[in-house]
């Protein structure tokens, strides 16, 4: 059956010139865009949908989400829009009055952002949590603030690397917390969390995310149930963040497979060491060697292999462990099929054309850098303000040839396309940041040629994945021909 989209504004992937577009009319049928031209020269359809003037654009690809925690951020603690110390304890408070003994779980606290300039205690998280076991992680999610009762349901964490009595935990201890955090969530209020947050992702106009998980974030079970999950919702692609055997319905053995952690729990790994706390320089969690030895087992399987990469140290084993790979397999091999760069926020020139020349996909996140950059953000905290200046390179990154990929990293920033590509448009570091054409070609078609598919054009033969705009609501989005989301403003059909 054939659907005729008429009466809008059709844009094929450009979208420059201030969204002008001669196209007003597009068929669909069985999936796949048949015919795009004026409304007047419009093939016969058996339905109609008239689109009013709205502008109809490739829909977007998240490529990096966390969709459980994004969901329970949905019905958790949203801390997001915490201004103190104090009222992460209010909150946290408030929540154990109405449901003593449960955990309360709760994300997006920075303390960089507060007057104490520090995260509460945990003697002080005691005081207002008591017995219920709270887990709070910090917006980044590589720390975390945790109750007594918490620590007390997995004891391996008073052993493990990153546990300390009086801050949050990183490490291997933030591993363990989460662990037991996890356990605690019923298999209905995680099912709940998914299906939320794929519904909100929809109404935003995003038609795919690319779930990053792994068996220290979600867990197995988790990642099972997202990637069977069917029905008018955006299509999952699964990344396992882990070593050996790939899941089930997993696209590759990469995602959030660390090779460090976070610039704001300082766990980034650094050549020199962090401005605010000279004494550390962050964690490594891989070295040349073992990066090496992943990429060359899923090279030879032909499956994407990818890391979580942040500071400069750690690019650089990311960068030799390329090298090596490279005496392995080739270097054909090894670009053949296109493993993926979580965030590598700290990168020279040098590394970055080394990395396009194994035809790498850099996966990365404009709002980090609309949150946390600019001269008195938390990166020149971290970092200082010369330092902080050159974090999340995105001109440099396109320039060099890598394909770019954006997504939000949700919970980590909202799911809010439009505003990413503002970000990558209007980079705090003059020079940094991309042309609207671009920021937004890496939001659609960026996305799905990182997971090894095409998509992010409207033309004849391609697939029928778009999103119906006024302004910068969406009112439908659909996939493959499908409706997957439909607005209560959208004209008649």
């Amino acid at each position: 059956m054939t659907t005729l989209y008429t009466g809008g504004r059709i844009h094929g992937g450009d979208l420059g010139g201030g969204l002008g577009g001669a196209a007003t009319a597009l068929a669909v049928e069985d999936g796949v865009i048949t015919w795009v031209g004026t409304t007047a020269d419009a093939p016969p359809a058996a339905a109609t949908v008239e689109l009013a003037g709205a502008l109809v654009a490739p829909a977007f690809v998240d490529a990096h989400v966390h969709a459980t925690s994004a969901g329970l951020l949905r019905t958790g603690l949203d801390l997001t829009g915490a201004g103190s110390l104090g009222d992460v304890l209010d909150a946290v408070r408030d929540r154990v009055r109405a449901e003593p003994g449960v955990l309360a779980t709760g994300h997006g606290w920075d303390e960089t952002r507060w007057p104490e300039n520090r995260p509460p205690t945990r003697a002080e998280l005691d005081a207002v949590a008591g017995a219920t076991p709270v887990y709070l992680t910090r917006v980044d999610a590589h720390s975390a603030l945790v109750s007594t009762a918490l620590v007390d349901l997995a004891p391996a964490t008073l052993t493990a690397a990153g546990w300390s009595d009086e801050r949050p935990l990183t490490r291997d201890a933030h591993h363990h917390v989460r662990g037991a955090a996890r356990d605690s969530i019923t298999a209905e209020a995680r099912r709940a969390a998914q299906l939320s947050f794929l519904r909100h992702a929809a109404s935003m106009g995003v038609a795919c995310v690319h779930e990053c998980g792994g068996p220290d974030l979600a867990g197995a079970e988790d990642f099972r149930e997202l990637l069977a999950r069917s029905g008018p919702l955006p299509r999952v692609v699964g990344y396992w963040g882990a070593f050996g055997a790939r899941p089930p319905g997993a696209r590759g053995l990469a995602g959030d497979l660390l090779v460090d952690g976070a610039l704001g729990s300082r766990t980034a790994a650094l050549r020199e060491p962090y401005a605010d706390a000279p004494e550390t320089t962050g964690a490594r969690y891989l070295d040349a060697e073992r990066i090496a030895e992943h990429l060359v087992a899923c090279s030879e399987a032909g499956v994407q292999a990818g890391f979580h990469v942040i500071g400069d140290d750690a690019v650089g084993a990311v960068v030799a462990g390329f090298r090596l790979a490279e005496k392995v397999v080739g270097e054909q091999a090894l670009g053949a099929v296109r493993h993926r760069l979580e965030h590598l926020e700290m990168i020279t020139e040098e590394q970055a054309a080394e990395l396009a020349r194994f035809r790498v996909v850099a996966s990365v996140q404009p709002r980090f850098d609309a949150e946390w950059g600019g001269r008195d953000g938390m990166y020149a905290q971290r970092l200082g303000a010369d330092r902080a200046a050159g974090l999340n390179p995105l001109a440099m990154l396109a320039a060099s040839g890598l394909t770019l990929a954006f997504g939000s990293d949700a919970p980590i920033t909202p799911v809010d396309p439009w505003a990413t590509v503002r970000a990558a448009v209007e980079h705090r570091t003059p020079g940094a940041g991309l042309t609207f054409d671009d920021a937004f070609a890496a939001h659609t078609a960026g996305g799905w040629v990182a997971a090894g598919e095409t998509g992010g054009t409207l033309e004849a033969g391609a697939p029928a994945t778009f999103a119906v705009w006024r302004g910068e609501t969406c009112v439908r989005t659909v996939l493959d021909g499908d409706t997957i989301y439909r607005g209560e403003s959208e004209g008649a059909e």
